[in-house]
């Protein structure tokens, strides 16, 4: 009977061994390679300590076996000819319980009056803070002009991930004139 009893135990260690190893997915209990699984995003595959591609690139990239990943940068490729973003840079950590400073530069023509609005919106799109960038110069030019705002927390964002909307200023109201530069954001 002690032997059976015995048997038994070990059958069962071996069986709960081996459910944990297949099942793990935490770094802390992966001991073979097999165990990974493989990232799903970019900031997955860059907290894994997956390689870089190219760092050599922008935006840039980060491999995991065969697949390659690439950083979100929102629209910042498409508008740097109209606007750009000095901080928060696309893909930042920002905390939620301090104010957050904007700074960039942008073409005379993204405001109207020396200013344009700003929106930070949590994933779900709710807006939790806004207000205005304000030029920091001449602003009546067909050239970069800096630009800075502060903006307030008004909520507390119900997602880890939001999204920073620089809108151009469209006095007209006609949608042909809307514009906006979108900046993805981590929040800590």
């Amino acid at each position: 009977m002690n032997l059976k009893l015995l048997l038994s135990i070990i059958v069962l260690s071996l069986a709960i061994a081996g459910l944990f190893l297949v099942s793990c997915q935490d770094d802390w209990c992966v001991m073979f390679d097999w165990q990974k699984l493989p990232p799903r995003s970019f900031v997955e595959c860059k907290e894994r300590g997956f390689s870089n591609a190219d760092t050599r690139t922008y935006p840039p990239t980060c491999v995991a076996g065969d697949k390659t990943f690439t950083q979100d940068v929102g629209n910042e490729i498409e508008k740097i000819d109209l606007i750009r973003i000095n901080w928060p840079r696309p893909g930042g950590v920002i905390k939620k319980d301090a104010p957050l400073r904007v700074e960039g530069e942008a073409l005379g023509s993204w405001f109207f009056e020396a200013s344009f609005p700003i929106k930070l919106k949590d994933g779900n799109g709710t807006v939790i803070a806004e207000g205005l960038a304000e030029a920091e110069g001449k602003w009546m030019k067909d050239e970069f002009i800096p630009y800075a705002a502060t903006l307030s927390f008004t909520h507390i964002p119900a997602t880890e991930q939001g999204t920073l909307v620089l809108q151009k200023s469209n006095p007209s109201g006609m949608p042909e004139n809307d514009d906006a530069f979108i900046i993805p954001l981590t929040f800590q």
